[in-house]
């Protein structure tokens, strides 16, 4: 029989606990989240004449958990309604309800006795066949097990997710001894497809991957800040994006992680390795400790190695001296080394930069470099079965651009294994042997399908699943149909063409249109259909903002006219074309980038993606078809043949506010119930499979026999909904909740979603409502004060409310 998560249970409510709760109801999985029953009445319960007994104390502390996951800030739940499926209970009345389950997760507290006396309730409760996982991040997997029956032992690995679960994409699976490897690979299956996670098969060692190199890279970045006389706030300028690692760098990591956290997991480490020469890297400053006997234990005390202070000129971040244990204001380093890595073009050419510079922030960096690629070197098969799980943990559960090894191959395995002997360090066993074998590099590429040196001295091919799309492979592989200066467009096979944003922030601009118009003449003669799609960090950031900007300043207003007439004309080619279209869109889509998302036939949507139509926060509103689509879905949603009349107002009233408020969604789920996209439009949890499944989307079309829409009509609100709008739009003006210029950008976009000057039930079709919006958006961009939002925009990356 077909192994299904149909159920699960989390024991535990902490932070991690009710996180991955809360992922699991976002992909649909009934769950129970359990805690332990509390030992004593809070001040609250005792006024209120509650006892121990009492089932809402009972569950107080696990109720707490799911409470929780309505507030957190970024947002757990895809959508608030998710929190529904979380059922919350406790350890005393409710273990019964894990024989109904499917998987069980262990999140209690780092301590093997209690994880154990856990795993022995679970035991005398669950079904046979039922999963039961760890999210340890360290405790062995196989000490855990001891004492459990043969059929528990089968069905039990380490599943540790990174905080927090719905965001970072890491999910680390380990086996025991006795693990049944069809459990691991439903695992992989499971853990890639339905929760969307990135996997990586771990071995039972201390941290596993990612905590156990991670951390190590930490720890050497600390001793040799302090060895060098660097601050904090160096430490981070050269540790950061420039070196393809999250904005939080090095210590603002350690701010958010929790140095309480922090030093827990180095101590794992420290206490159960037998390398001295490991141990002594583990351990822990003296400052460090400090620090957590003082709670400055970063982001959820308020602060660490940075706070935030008010000063006269409003807030500033303070930068923690660790010599002497004091504040002072953070300062931006100047380097040589760093400079000349942040005008490098690539990430390969800023890491060579910053290593083999010749000042102190090229020494840091070098130093750390070195010592991390050596013991992600020496320990790799003790740890992982190949150096790509490795790389993946590092890039999936800390951020990084490069693995470890791929960093290594970036500043040249030879050239630096050379200085390395230099300084009198030792080569690990495999690095000699690849290098013996007359090969420099850990990783090699042909036609787009790369390989990994392996023990024995061979090169594997690197499995890729069917469902990971490479829009980069695929050119090197001649799929490439035809390019521009801003887009591209692409053979995925099977019929289907790909149109590849490659501007910049993937903005609009006239190269991508036309682009876009070539696209739909090509499709529509050699293939079955087309997705809009690509992989940079985001689907579309909207316009090309500085060039609209030059050409109002400079009074192009034709320019201006032409580009906005040009874009209607792209998107009736794409979307009247007798070929089906799907949009993919990811992470930020934004103004532009959803009216190009509203080209398309249906859309296939990432879990993560924060849409929206934002031009009122840089005085415009959306003049691409994105006011029109608005009031056209609005329309949609108004029930028919009833026999009484539905009032349209409150729909077309819902997507006003959406614009007027440009309000952004957090997930691919809200976009959908914001009225950005529609219930029929798909989610694809696993940010890799996009392209694929839209790729799927665009076929199932074909097959069915796609047919192109029919130009719509709608019936306006009219002058009266105008009033109407407007009523509401002075009512706020009169609050002071918008200012002289947002009364007009909101009226603009009123007029255009009312139908203009006519009256109620007017009939009027899609051309009509497209040439209200691009006057009203070539009227808006003429005034200065919108022409001040835009340049605010540019300059300072926020809105201006002037």
């Amino acid at each position: 029989m077909e192994r299904k998560i149909r159920k699960a249970a989390v024991l535990g409510s902490g932070v991690m606990g009710a996180g991955i709760a809360a992922h699991l109801a976002n992909v649909g999985i009934p769950t129970y989240l359990l805690d332990i029953v509390p030992r004593e009445l809070t001040a609250d319960e005792s006024a209120k004449g509650l006892s121990l007994s009492d089932s809402v104390v009972k569950n107080r502390i696990a109720q707490a958990g799911r409470d929780r996951l309505l507030k957190e800030k970024p947002a757990p739940l895809y959508d608030k309604k998710n929190i529904d499926l979380i059922t919350v209970g406790n350890f005393e009345d409710h273990l019964a309800c894990l024989s109904e389950v499917d998987w069980i997760i262990e999140v209690v507290v780092e301590n093997i006795e209690v994880k154990k006396s856990v795993f022995a309730m679970v035991e005398a409760h669950r079904k046979p066949g039922t999963i039961v996982s760890s999210n340890t991040s360290g405790v062995s997997i196989n000490e855990m097990a001891e004492g459990r029956s043969d059929d528990f032992r089968k069905h039990f690995l380490g599943t540790h997710f990174f905080n927090p679960p719905r965001y970072l994409k890491l999910l680390e699976l380990i086996p025991g001894l006795d693990t049944d490897p069809q459990v691991i690979s439903f695992m992989k299956h499971f853990g890639e497809h339905v929760l969307g996670k990135g996997m990586v098969v771990c071995k039972d060692t201390p941290n596993f991957i990612a905590n156990r190199i991670g951390t190590y890279g930490l720890q050497v970045s600390i001793h040799e800040m302090v060895r060098l006389g660097l601050g904090v706030d160096e430490v981070d300028a050269l540790t950061g994006p420039v070196i393809g690692r999250p904005k939080s760098a090095t210590f603002r990591t350690l701010d958010v992680v929790g140095l309480d956290t922090y030093v827990h997991v180095a101590g794992n480490v420290r206490n159960k390795s037998t390398d001295e020469q490991e141990r002594s890297v583990f351990e822990v400053p003296e400052f460090v400790l400090q620090m957590v006997e003082k709670r400055w234990i970063g982001q959820k005390a308020g602060q660490g190695f940075f706070k935030q202070v008010k000063t006269e000129k409003g807030k500033e971040i303070m930068a923690l001296s660790v010599d002497t244990l004091e504040y002072r204001p953070s300062v931006r380093p100047k380097f040589a080394s760093l400079e000349a890595a942040k005008t490098a073009k690539t990430l390969p050419e800023k890491l060579r930069a910053l290593a083999y510079g010749k000042d102190k922030g090229s020494e840091f960096v070098w130093s750390v470099f070195k010592k991390v690629l050596l013991y992600s070197a020496e320990k790799a098969h003790e740890i992982a079965d190949d150096i790509v799980s490795v790389d993946q943990a590092m890039k999936w559960g800390f951020g990084w651009e490069m693995g470890p090894f791929e960093t290594w191959d970036a500043i040249g395995l030879e050239k630096s294994v050379a200085r390395m002997r230099e300084e009198n360090e030792k080569i690990p066993a495999l690095v000699e042997e690849l290098l013996a074998s007359g090969k420099t590099s850990f990783y090699q590429k042909e036609q787009g399908k790369r390989s990994v040196f392996s023990i024995g001295g061979t090169y594997k091919d690197i499995e890729e699943s069917k469902e990971n799309i490479n829009l980069a492979a695929l050119k090197e592989q001649g799929k490439l149909i035809k390019k521009n200066a801003g887009a591209a467009l692409i053979d995925l096979g099977d019929g289907v063409a790909c149109l590849e944003f490659t501007s910049p922030h993937n903005a609009l601009g006239m190269d991508v249109l036309h682009m876009a118009s070539q696209a739909a003449e090509e499709v529509q003669k050699n293939f079955a259909g087309l997705v809009i799609g690509n992989q940079g960090k985001n689907f579309c950031v909207g316009m090309n903002l500085a060039m609209a900007l030059m050409e109002a300043q400079d009074e192009n207003w034709l320019e201006l006219d032409m580009l906005v007439t040009n874009f209607h004309k792209t998107a009736r080619a794409l979307r009247y074309m007798h070929r089906p279209v799907v949009a993919a869109p990811f992470g930020m889509t934004l103004g532009g980038g959803v009216e190009v998302v509203y080209l398309a036939d249906r859309v296939q949507v990432s879990a993560e993606t924060y849409l929206g139509l934002v031009e009122v926060g840089v005085g415009l509103l959306p003049g691409g078809g994105g006011t029109k689509e608005m009031l056209f879905r609005a329309m949609e949603n108004v029930p028919e043949g009833g026999s009484v009349p539905v009032d349209p107002f409150p729909f077309v009233a819902k997507a006003f506010e959406a614009i007027a408020m440009a309000k952004v969604s957090t997930s691919g789920q809200e976009a959908i119930n914001l009225g950005y996209l529609r219930p029929t439009d798909r989610i694809s949890v696993n940010a890799d499979h996009l392209l694929y499944d839209a790729k799927q989307l665009v076929l199932a079309m074909d097959k069915e026999g796609y047919t192109p829409p029919a130009p719509r009509k709608i019936r306006v609100i009219g002058e009266t909904g105008y009033a109407n709008l407007r009523q509401n739009i002075y009512a706020m003006k009169k609050s002071g909740y918008i200012s002289e210029h947002d009364e007009l950008i909101a009226s603009k976009v009123a007029y255009v979603m009312s139908g203009g000057n006519v009256p109620a039930g007017t009939e009027v079709t899609e051309s009509y409502i497209l040439e209200l919006e691009k006057q009203a958006f070539l009227e808006l961009i003429k005034t200065p004060k919108s022409q001040q939002r835009m340049q605010h925009m540019l300059t300072k990356n926020k809105p201006l409310r002037n």
